[in-house]
């Protein structure tokens, strides 16, 4: 990439979902200052606004439509509103099947969400969504201020306001974990470079300084699960103008196909996972992980402090540290990565919906700051206590129990601890994942730092790519494919295998999504100029 250009750009290669919308889901064309129905009179009987809720399974959880927060929602937003909020429950593993159906039946919620953007495109392309420019600025303008200009153009399509997204306060995205005290034992240093950690895993191998039965160099699991392979793979492209960057395929990028001949061989001398390609739920990586056998893994930045991993570990081995690494430069020096844009989930109204403006008002509520305090916090000296100021949980079971952290299903405007300041965010964040364990919330501090440092976030064209919504669940899952083949393909093969499976992908559509990137990102240029 041209030195000196202000922010690296990429395109993300959503996997879009072809789920089929019936034409049910366009019932509805009014404009969105022609709702059938806003908020009731004060007088007349209370309108029931349904809010989508995700189902995440947890146990003990409480009854998620009656709960401590579903009481102040409607205490604090219904009663003033003669209104009622119920909360419909989707299950967050069939979140987008669930959502397909209720839509083509013309009985999603009010107020319905999804993290998949090629989604609420289809929807909106087949008209079957509120526009809310209107009502943003009839009934917003408090949401309007807190998500800004920049969050709020992600949930536009056409020109038109059709979903709301999520602030997203924290955009940190992956991570890679080493066991320091494994190299102490061995008197090496925290790897800074790709040699480095090259010397660490063969080290790790042959020395086996954790004495496990076992041990595992790089812990990965099949593509596209938690494991990742870090920032690796971004390390290895060469220079490219911004329009390359942003438009070309990974496949094709320059350095990409030497990225994966590094992966395979790694593999082929016995310092990654074994059997990672056929560990589809992550479970044995898991595994691995938390019994103390594994020295180094790349993963989400805040992985190691998931009671899953951190609770097993600290009781299979005790003395187990890992710390994050940032080990991959590029030929700038730079240790580019990829984090996440600003956006979180998108909000939307169906057309369906007669409670359209009740639905922006209570959006719009929610964007008070003392609002989200308390559905992200609780009340102190119940649900948090405050340790310098940061709010720190207290374990909850019951109807205070928090389903998601920060009670992320019941917060739709914001992704991420809120205290208006991004050095609080984090802390806030570790402090609460940490549960009073000074040194998680030291890694997760410095985890955090790591993981933004040269940092880009996907290029934004403001229009969807027509080719990856036909082609991307196909070109999602040979992708997929492709990085467990060559990895664990026999070096002799490699350079054949890659050759022959990049044409493959090319033909299945990768050529099409890439020319119509192209195109997008000329026009998207053409008009800021």
């Amino acid at each position: 990439m041209n030195t000196g250009m202000k922010k690296a750009t990429a395109i993300l290669f959503s996997i879009a979902l072809l789920a089929s919308v019936a034409a049910g889901c366009g019932g509805n064309d009014k404009k969105s200052g022609e709702t059938a129905s806003t908020a009731a009179s004060s007088s007349g009987p209370p309108v029931t606004l349904t809010v989508e809720v995700f189902d995440r399974g947890v146990q003990g959880q409480p009854d998620l439509n009656n709960n401590t927060w579903t009481k102040y929602v409607n205490e604090k937003f219904g009663k003033p509103n003669n209104a009622i909020v119920e909360y419909v429950s989707v299950p967050r593993s069939q979140e987008v099947d669930k959502l397909n159906v209720l839509m083509a039946a013309n009985q999603a919620p009010d107020i319905s969400f999804t993290y998949d953007g090629t989604l609420v495109t289809r929807y909106a392309k087949s008209n079957g969504l509120y526009t809310l420019d209107e009502l943003l600025e009839s009934q917003g303008q408090q949401l309007k201020s807190y998500l800004g200009e920049k969050v709020l153009s992600y949930g536009i399509y056409d020109g038109k306001q059709v979903s709301i997204p999520g602030k997203r306060t924290l955009l940190a995205w992956n991570g890679m974990f080493i066991r320091k005290d494994w190299l102490d034992s061995l008197g090496m240093p925290v790897p800074t470079n790709q040699d480095e950690l090259y010397e660490a895993l063969v080290a790790f191998r042959d020395k086996n300084p954790g004495n496990v039965n076992g041990v595992i160099p790089w812990a990965t699991a099949a593509a596209g699960m938690n494991y990742t392979f870090g920032n690796l793979v971004q390390s290895f492209w060469g220079e490219m103008s911004e329009e390359e960057f942003v438009t070309t395929t990974n496949w094709l990028k320059p350095g990409n196909k030497d990225a994966f001949k590094w992966l395979n061989k790694l593999y082929d001398e016995k310092l990654i996972s074994p059997d990672f390609a056929l560990d589809k739920t992550t479970k044995q990586a898991d595994a691995d992980v938390s019994n103390g056998k594994v020295g180094f893994y790349a993963a989400n930045w805040d992985y190691p402090l998931l009671q899953k991993i951190r609770d097993p570990l600290k009781q299979n081995a005790p003395d187990a540290n890992f710390v994050p690494v940032d080990t991959f430069k590029n030929y700038e020096g730079k240790y580019l990565k990829e984090i996440y844009n600003e956006n979180g989930l998108f909000s939307f109204i169906p057309k369906s919906s007669k409670n359209a403006e009740l639905a922006m008002k209570y959006l719009n509520w929610m964007a008070d700051p003392e609002v989200l305090f308390f559905l992200q916090f609780g009340q102190e000296g119940v649900n948090h206590k405050l340790v310098d100021g940061i709010p720190q949980g207290i374990a909850q079971t019951g109807e205070n129990m928090q389903m998601s952290n920060l009670n992320l299903d019941y917060t739709l405007v914001v992704n991420g601890a809120e205290l208006g300041d991004t050095e609080k965010n984090v802390r806030t964040y570790a402090a609460a994942l940490a549960a009073g364990d000074q040194d998680y919330e030291k890694l997760a501090i410095d985890s955090y730092k790591i993981n933004t440092t040269d940092g880009y976030t996907g290029f934004y064209y403001g229009v969807p790519n027509e080719a990856n919504i036909k082609y991307g669940k196909t070109l999602g899952d040979m992708n997929k494919q492709m990085i467990d083949r060559l990895v664990v393909a026999k070096p002799a093969e490699f350079d054949a295998l890659y050759g022959k499976l990049v044409n493959e992908y090319m033909d299945a559509g990768g050529k099409a999504v890439q020319d119509e990137n192209v195109k997008n990102y000329r026009e998207v240029i053409a008009n800021k100029k």
